[in-house]
Parts: structure tokens; sequence; C-alpha cells
């Protein structure tokens, strides 16, 4: 649970206030912040609504923490195809900074 307690206090909510909303205790949610215990699958997926974020950001396997949707090859336009063609193409270094852009320029958003 790398990332509960970054989340929790990014949108202030106390440990008690998260806890209500997942109809858990208080105490469960300080478990998990400090790894004494895990969650349960139904547990994560409540969470992950909860905070927006994918189920792996929250337990800290993925550093991009939108979640993404399956999306077919015949879902992209020409422009969709090609960028992610380029993004492909480079280093995972350089996938990194793009990724960091990405969630800076939707954290700017509306």
């Amino acid at each position: 649970m790398d990332n509960l307690k970054k989340l929790r206090q990014e949108i202030g909510l106390t440990q008690q206030s998260l806890a209500n909303e997942l109809n858990t205790s208080q105490q469960s949610i300080y478990k998990y912040e400090h790894h004494i215990t895990e969650p349960d699958i139904g547990m994560l997926k409540n969470m992950a609504d909860v905070f927006d974020v994918s189920v792996d950001y929250l337990i800290g396997h993925s550093a991009y923490p939108h979640k993404i949707e399956k999306v077919q090859p015949t879902d992209l336009n020409q422009e969709e195809s090609s960028l992610i063609e380029k993004y492909r193409s480079l280093p995972s270094s350089s996938r990194e900074i793009i990724l960091q852009l990405l969630d800076e320029l939707l954290k700017s958003l509306p």
C-alpha cells in the first residue's frame, strides 16, 4: 500500500474519514498504511474508486496513477497510433519522463 497515505493526505482525508468512506475501521487504514496487514481485493477496488486511481498505482506497482482502459487498435486514429509507436520506440527512462510530463499536464487541467 505504498501510495495509500499519500493519496489520502493529498485530498485531505483523515484515516477515520477514509475508513468511514470505505465502511471499515480507522485501525484497518492505519494497518494498511504501515504495512501491518494488506487489504483484500474488494477493499483494494473500493480504495482505487475513492481515489480514482488504478489498483496498480495504489499498491506501488505503477508510477502512473490514472486508470487505463483497454484500447483496441481499431479505436485509435492515425495520430494516436503514431504517438504510441513513437512512445514504444523510446528507452524506458525516456518513457518515464513522458509519463511524468503527462501527469503534470493532467494535473493542470480544470
